[in-house]
């Protein structure tokens, strides 16, 4: 865990409020970098490495994905998931003031707004998951069960 208070993010914060362990891996000067390069640079598998998508719906609800950093969110699978027409990715200049999160650095955790979350189904099968904990170039490894204690979520098939 983070050593320095200042240090820690909301995510963490968050985390340690509900007594969650988890492994902050950390990447400096990552801006524009991918998730891939970011667990190449880390030496971490990328394939336990997810990223938070944020989308909206023709009903103009909002709804949150994590995928592989590897992979694509299919937006019709997302579609037909939340029952919406369509769904497309939010512009990235709504991203902060919707979640609180700038691009490359949003989490699931500790959003401004509880969103219906959806991850891949690939990450039951993980021994452990990495997600943003709320700046760019940080991570947070945590448990599958332990995310879903924090926010709700549905395992889905979310990839083409």
């Amino acid at each position: 865990m983070a050593s320095k208070s200042a240090d820690k993010t909301n995510v963490m914060r968050l985390l340690e409020q509900k007594k969650i362990p988890y492994t902050v891996h950390t990447v400096e000067n990552a801006e524009g970098l991918t998730g891939v390069e970011i667990a190449a640079k880390l030496g971490l598998p990328a394939e336990y490495g997810f990223k938070t998508l944020v989308t909206v719906g023709a009903s103009k609800n909002h709804y949150v994905f994590i995928v592989p950093v590897a992979e694509e969110l299919n937006l019709k699978k997302a579609a037909a998931l939340t029952n919406e027409k369509w769904v497309e990715m939010i512009p990235q200049k709504e991203l902060l003031p919707l979640t609180g999160y700038v691009h490359g650095g949003c989490s699931p955790i500790g959003m401004k707004k509880l969103f219906k979350t959806f991850i891949h189904e690939s990450a039951a099968s993980a021994p452990s998951i990495r997600i943003s904990a709320g700046k760019v170039g940080m991570q947070a490894e945590l448990q599958l069960s332990d995310l879903k204690k924090m926010i709700p979520l549905r395992e889905a098939d979310l990839i083409s």
